[in-house]
């Protein structure tokens, strides 16, 4: 096989399109496959910066793609985000990965852009040992969240380009024998933590490259974008320091500047002071019920749902609300945010065509009523289709129709009167067009709903399922820090890999059948609710069926009645509120009931009971939940009776198998959950 990287022409959407179509596993998976056109519209709104192909025989067998924003992020200046990078799986085994990354890289350091930004599935190995391997570094979070990556980055072009002029003649001449990033790199362990070392006050990383027989190590301040310290060490043993150069471009850093508030009724609008993006908390639900981005004045420009761009910005208050003004070299944008009588209003002035709006639902629980009427519940790829990783495949949705979200306790209603796409059903993006005064309207209605839902009541009286007779038997082992089996009889309830460990949907060390861990909170920006992965700090056994983690102050007991007409009890206990290790975070009950690789989900929410195929969704919530075991019996979740409406059932349908989260704040010093088995859902 000879295969040509080159740049992307127009003619090659077919073939792009063509080859993500074929394979399951391409990092950019959209329900039905994408088109040409939206390949090419996808590039578009990227504001690509370069995109390779890899061609074989005029067939497209591989892609790497470099962008300033993806939809869910942007890229901070100097920085490029790296995605729809894939090849072929019959390619796979020979170099064509490699030469893509390093021609990639080699493009960005010769255009100026010396960062690179890529996510990666902790739970594909082999795709995070190669990130590994050419030198990538964790400076975030280190475990998966919602959208079940995490972020690295590559700071090595950076390093070279700013110790080049003062390397040496020799130096200089073995950094152009280095023809693979991965012989570049010293070894770096394969571990998922954070790579940052505190130093002076910064946050930093640490390199050793090798190049030939010298030896450069560099210092890089992650948050600034500079190269702090560095040296060669020469072939004779002796070393020198080097004088790093600024980057040819300035980090805007966030300045941390106060959010401006403003209420009406029950609600309370907050605009961020350095983003502008606008969040609206509603009574009786527990997060921001709506979210919006910021457009910014540069069209295709930097914006994202997941991460906004800090901006210069001008902020005055105004009656009901406040006037935000940002000035860039393409112009000038007023946005005037006012919230009045339940309707959010966002009005826009501009000179130039702006950027994207991207507007995100906060609500997890309820009927979503599509624009033709049908009705659903809220969840991601139910109904419509997920177009996350592919924007430029979102449905369209015609204008003069409405879109509604009909919450327990909060109804949304968009009156759609601009181009308006759903990205998924809880994702939209809203444009902007000028009435004929000049001015771009975007209407919200954010309103209490009609009829507010009562909390999910206590399970029926349990019936003996099918096969069953004998008695109820858990076991937990610290070492897998959770419950690796349950029966109920000859029901088996839960599925563990036990003894060993191994990859479960996103999560790389999956290792019990029901476990606890500390998470994001589930409304956070940038994360979501994570993936369950546990933290390697370890657990101690307080007795046989209760764990106790001394590093999170976090415990769990099961309380498993020998009359198994009870549920058993499971007891979660975090630090209070406003302890270091219980501030702000979720504490979440995994459990990977043992189920056929199809079956069926029970689901109460918002008011509303619906049944689910496991391959219909990606992820819905519920307050309660039943789901069907391998044995034809029902497993049912749901908070003990009496919690409030902040404790809810996530439920993710992956190709390992189904995942269910109960979720509860942490800082409430305990939250109790009913799990029990019957012979038909309960609900």
């Amino acid at each position: 096989m000879s295969v040509t990287i080159r740049h992307y022409r127009v003619g090659d959407a077919q073939g792009i399109a063509e080859l993500f179509n074929r394979h399951h596993d391409n990092p950019n998976p959209v329900a039905g496959g994408i088109t040409p056109g939206e390949v090419v519209r996808e590039l578009a709104e990227r504001d690509t910066a370069a995109f390779l192909v890899a061609v074989d025989e005029g067939r497209v067998v591989g892609t790497f793609g470099l962008f300033n924003s993806t939809g869910r992020r942007s890229a901070r200046a100097g920085e490029l985000i790296a995605d729809m990078f894939f090849v072929a799986p019959a390619y796979r085994n020979g170099v064509l990965t490699g030469r893509l990354f390093t021609e990639a890289v080699e493009w960005m350091m010769r255009s100026g852009c010396l960062v690179l930004r890529l996510t990666v599935n902790p739970a594909n190995t082999v795709a995070f040992r190669l990130y590994r391997r050419v030198g990538c570094v964790c400076v975030g979070r280190t475990t998966p969240g919602e959208d079940g990556n995490v972020e690295l980055h590559n700071y090595i072009p950076l390093v070279l380009r700013s110790v080049a002029g003062d390397l040496g003649d020799d130096a200089r001449s073995a950094l152009r024998e280095v023809t693979s990033f991965a012989t570049l790199v010293d070894s770096r362990d394969d571990d998922l933590r954070s790579d940052v070392r505190p130093a002076g006050g910064a946050r930093t990383v640490h390199y050793r490259l090798l190049l030939g027989d010298f030896r450069l190590t560099a210092s890089v301040d992650v948050d600034r974008g500079t190269v702090r310290q560095a040296a060669v060490g020469r072939p004779d043993g002796t070393t020198r320091p080097l004088r790093p150069a600024e980057p040819p471009y300035r980090v805007r850093a966030p300045r941390g500047a106060a959010p401006h508030r403003f209420a009406a009724g029950g609600a309370v609008c907050e605009v961020d002071g350095d983003d502008a993006t606008v969040r609206v908390w509603h009574e009786g639900h527990h997060g921001p019920v709506f979210i919006s981005t910021w457009p910014g004045c540069q069209a295709n420009g930097p914006s994202g749902w997941r991460e906004g761009e800090p901006r210069d910005l001008d902020v005055v208050r105004v009656g009901g609300g406040v006037r935000v003004t940002e000035r860039c070299r393409e112009g000038e944008v007023v946005g005037t945010i006012t919230l009045d009588g339940g309707v959010l209003r966002q009005d826009f002035a501009f000179t130039a065509p702006p950027g994207r709006i991207f507007q995100t639902v906060g609500l997890r629980q309820a009927v979503f009523v599509h624009a033709d009427g049908r009705r659903h519940p809220l969840g991601l790829d139910v109904g419509v289709r997920d177009a996350s990783e592919v924007v430029a495949a979102s449905e369209p949705v015609p204008v003069g129709r409405e879109l509604a979200w009909l919450g327990s306790s909060t109804e949304i209603r968009m009156p759609v009167g601009e181009p308006v796409r759903l990205v998924h059903s809880a994702l939209v993006e809203r444009g902007l067009e000028r009435g004929p005064d000049g001015v771009a309207r975007l209407r919200t209605v954010i309103r209490p709903a009609a009829a507010p839902t009562a909390a999910p009541r206590a399970a029926a009286a349990l019936r003996t399922p099918p096969g069953t007779g004998g008695p109820r038997r858990l076991e937990l082992d610290a070492a897998a820090a959770g419950v690796t089996r349950w029966t109920e009889g000859a029901t088996r309830v839960l599925r563990s890999p036990h003894p060993r460990s191994r990859a479960f949907g996103c999560n790389p060390r999956w290792s019990a059948g029901m476990w606890v861990t500390r998470e994001r909170q589930r409304y956070h920006r940038s994360a979501g609710l994570g993936w369950g992965v546990r933290s390697p700090a370890g657990w101690e056994a307080e007795h046989p069926l209760a764990l106790y983690c001394p590093h999170t102050r976090t415990g769990w007991e099961i309380t498993a009645p020998g009359d198994t007409t009870e549920p058993v009890r499971v007891d979660v206990r975090t630090p209070p509120a406003g302890d270091e290790a219980g501030d702000e975070a979720e504490a979440v009950l995994w459990i990977t009931p043992d189920t056929p690789r199809k079956t069926t989900v029970m689901l109460e929410s918002a008011g509303t009971r619906w049944a689910l195929a496991s391959t219909g969704f990606r992820q819905v919530w519920a307050a309660a939940a039943a789901v069907r075991l391998s044995d034809g019996s029902w497993l049912d979740c749901r908070p003990s009776p009496g919690s409030g409406g902040e404790r809810e059932i996530a439920l993710r349908s992956t190709p390992s198998g189904l995942l269910v989260g109960c979720v509860s704040p942490a800082g409430r010093r305990s939250t109790t959950w009913h799990l029990s088995v019957h012979d038909e859902p309960t609900l």
